[in-house]
């Protein structure tokens, strides 16, 4: 089902892209850029119930209804905190992040159109985050609970609510005004509202074990809740660097001209559609993992079932990047751009395509760590190497070098290469077979 969902999600992403992208290059690059932000929101969202969700996991593999309700009560909470942060930041210096991505060589009127773009796109967009926040902390609540079907189809309902009312706001069709950006942007936000009602309406309707109560207080156990601090909080910053980082490095790739911000969304866009299978899988790795290890597995046994779907992860990996590379040249002439920028996606993807097998066993990796509750291990493994390799690497090649974007951009991958050996040793090691419910 998470497969089925990332897959049908990523699908209508690259839809929305290349609608968009009918804007023109101006258009794309300007919401490309927010959506940059929106994705830190994300993660630290993310990182934030990622720590909950450990426990959540383990708590149900272990039968503890109870002990899931309060890890749900804490996403909630968070989600509301976190939200309230990401609204004033982005009310008060929308254009001047938009700016940090449009210093490569654009004339004044590139720089002009996109950042109206980009403030027209944002202004709409922000009153999609909570709902958005509120929907995470149910989804990710019943998948750590088995009851993975349901977030599935409620996201299927709202990437179809998204892809139609594109169509309809962006070009103004049947009777509807024209748009554009902002229609993008009004269409997310009604299809987060949509995929919201659908899992709080099955899981209050169907009277989920872990909501009894759910809203009759904000308490949470105090020894729980410094448990889930402690383990949650070096996810939280892990997700936040990393997406940071990310970003940055994107920040870094729009030096090499104006270009490279299109080219990058387009290779980006097509590449997560490729990743479907291999992302879900890590993050399925994670969830029975921990209910293995709440439910009180043999360790042994739990190490075999782990070194299986790992090699199963690899190999999808090794199909799905060679399928990456095989449709590399595509995707990019559906969008209306130039020659130019539709050969250096192309070139992009290949790359991605290449070091997808990588990509796959070092999330993986990361999953099995986390699983166990290592989260200050796998801060260190993840964000940790990004900033003390790849950015500063980045940052100094396009700062004070004349390198392309193709060669930065490869050399900015061997550093996720060379983090697989080390996902391997610590995995072996087994520090990470922890029962955290005891």
């Amino acid at each position: 089902p998470i497969i089925v969902q990332n897959g049908i999600t990523n699908f209508v992403n690259l839809l929305d892209n290349i609608m968009v992208g009918q804007l023109g290059a101006t258009a794309m690059s300007g919401v490309s850029v927010v959506n940059q932000f929106i994705f830190i929101f994300n993660l630290c969202l993310y990182g934030a119930n990622s720590g909950a969700g450990i426990f959540a996991a383990q708590f149900h593999g272990s039968g503890d209804h109870k002990g899931v309700g309060y890890t749900m009560r804490f996403k909630l909470i968070a989600g509301f905190l976190m939200t309230a942060i990401a609204g004033v930041v982005f009310s008060l210096v929308p254009e001047h992040l938009i700016r940090l991505f449009l210093q490569g060589e654009a004339t004044a009127e590139q720089i002009a159109q996109t950042m109206t773009h980009g403030l027209s796109y944002v202004k709409v967009a922000v009153w999609g985050m909570l709902p958005f926040a509120l929907c995470n902390s149910y989804s990710t609540t019943l998948r750590e609970c088995g009851q993975a079907k349901i977030p599935m189809l409620a996201g299927i309902a709202a990437v179809l609510t998204n892809l139609c009312l594109n169509y309809v706001l962006i070009f103004g069709h049947f009777g509807a005004p024209q748009m554009g950006v902002r229609g993008a942007a009004l269409a997310t936000v009604i299809s987060r509202f949509v995929e919201l009602g659908i899992v709080v309406a099955f899981t209050h309707c169907t009277k989920q074990p872990f909501a009894k109560g759910l809203y009759r207080s904000i308490r949470i156990p105090g020894r729980l809740l410094k448990q889930i601090i402690v383990k949650g909080m070096p996810l939280l910053l892990n997700e936040g660097l990393w997406s940071v980082g990310i970003t940055t490095l994107n920040q870094c790739y729009s030096t090499c001209g104006f270009n490279v911000v299109t080219a990058t969304n387009i290779a980006s866009t097509v590449s997560n559609l490729a990743g479907v299978v291999t992302m879900a899988m890590g993050n399925t790795l994670g969830i029975l993992m921990g209910q293995l290890l709440g439910a009180g597995i043999d360790p042994e046994e739990i190490k075999d079932q782990n070194r299986k779907l790992l090699s199963l992860n690899v190999a999808l990996g090794v199909v799905f990047g060679g399928i990456l590379i095989g449709i590399s040249g595509l995707f990019p002439r559906f969008y209306n751009t130039s020659d130019e920028i539709r050969q250096l996606a192309t070139a992009l993807i290949c790359i991605i395509g290449a070091i997808r097998p990588f990509i796959t066993y070092m999330y993986g990796s990361y999953y099995t760590l986390r699983s166990g509750g290592k989260t200050f291990v796998t801060f260190l493994y993840d964000a940790g190497c990004l900033w003390a390799l790849t950015v500063p690497t980045a940052f100094i090649l396009s700062r004070f070098t004349n390198i392309s974007i193709l060669p930065l951009y490869m050399i900015c991958q061997i550093p996720d290469m060379l983090k697989c050996i080390l996902g391997a040793i610590l995995i072996k090691r087994g520090k990470w077979l922890q029962n955290l419910t005891k």
